[in-house]
């Protein structure tokens, strides 16, 4: 094993613990996120602009997350446990998206940046990619929620895993994809950012329950698997001395237990602002007909009355 890897059963502090990466790629990423979200926060700031607090704490977060999930001792253990690696999944994909989203990183982005210079040709690119055809494709629900499940049931049931993590940096590749494919689907679903293609609230709430419902079923079928699924975390785990198939059963219960939460908040979140906007636009409909009357209840009242005059 490289020296970095761990030799010893894992522990909280384990978990906890700095380990000396060779690459930190993700750690890197986060750190540099953070930083220009929050260059931009102190331009809006600076310029007299608000910028609502808990966007930022929640886009902060997700880079916090990140770094943690993969430049702490937990990322050394999922190089050695599949339970500690399906950990570092789920959270990539389905607890750290929803973080940035909500962060509304794109509007920032379109607010703060200035309109001249470097910053010009920034918008433009951004204006660009919201124009897009594959942008539009991209967030589709037709590439986004097939790409999620992939994930899961192609990774794992395919035998893709095995090929991937043999490969030299294929474990950092899987974990790029899968915070990828976390955003990718999160995008349509909580973004309030401008986007090229925006879904009902229906259409989110069906997204959603549809991934949960199958995500749940993963979970469930690692659990009760009386065979190994993936044989790349076998000999390692048994270092460790753990048994490679009560640590795979370990992982089907965080599928289904731990990855289950975000979606259900995610899902709650939706209903909650189908909630609010219905109830918006149904107050202003009311205030317009007040003000103006109501053109449908207008022409009903009007008929009732050419009957009542025939009756007459």
């Amino acid at each position: 094993m490289t020296d970095w890897i761990p030799d010893v059963p894992p522990t909280l502090m384990g978990f906890l613990s700095p380990v000396p990466l060779p690459f930190p790629l993700l750690p890197l990423v986060a750190a540099i996120l953070a930083a220009a979200y929050l260059l931009g926060v102190i331009r809006m700031w600076v310029r007299g602009r608000r910028w609502p607090i808990w966007r930022t704490v929640s886009f902060l977060l997700g880079c916090a997350s990140l770094a943690a999930i993969t430049g702490l001792g937990v990322e050394a253990y999922g190089y050695a446990l599949f339970s500690v690696f399906m950990f570092q999944q789920l959270t990539l994909m389905m607890a750290i998206p929803p973080l940035l989203v909500l962060g509304s990183p794109g509007t920032l982005l379109l607010r703060s940046t200035p309109h001249d210079g470097v910053g010009r040709s920034v918008l433009q690119i951004a204006h660009a990619g919201l124009r897009s055809r594959f942008a539009r494709w991209l967030l589709s629900p037709w590439v986004a929620l097939p790409l999620y499940l992939f994930a899961f049931y192609g990774l794992y049931l395919a035998d893709f895993a095995d090929l991937i993590l043999a490969l030299p940096g294929g474990h950092l590749g899987l974990e790029v994809g899968f915070l990828i494919a976390g955003i990718l689907f999160t995008i349509p679903v909580l973004s309030a950012d401008p986007l090229p293609v925006r879904l009902n609230h229906a259409g989110r709430a069906l997204d959603v329950f549809a991934e949960a419902a199958l995500h749940a079923f993963f979970g469930v079928f690692l659990m009760i698997s009386g065979s190994l699924l993936i044989d790349t975390f076998a000999a390692s785990s048994l270092a460790l001395g753990v048994d490679p198939l009560e640590d795979q059963r370990i992982a089907g219960g965080l599928a289904w237990s731990y990855g289950e939460a975000p979606t259900l908040l995610m899902l709650l979140f939706v209903m909650h602002r189908w909630y609010r906007d219905d109830t918006t636009r149904g107050a202003a409909a009311a205030r317009y007909a007040d003000a103006h009357g109501d053109p449908d209840l207008d022409a009903y009242n009007a008929y009732l009355e050419t009957l009542r005059e025939k009756g007459t």
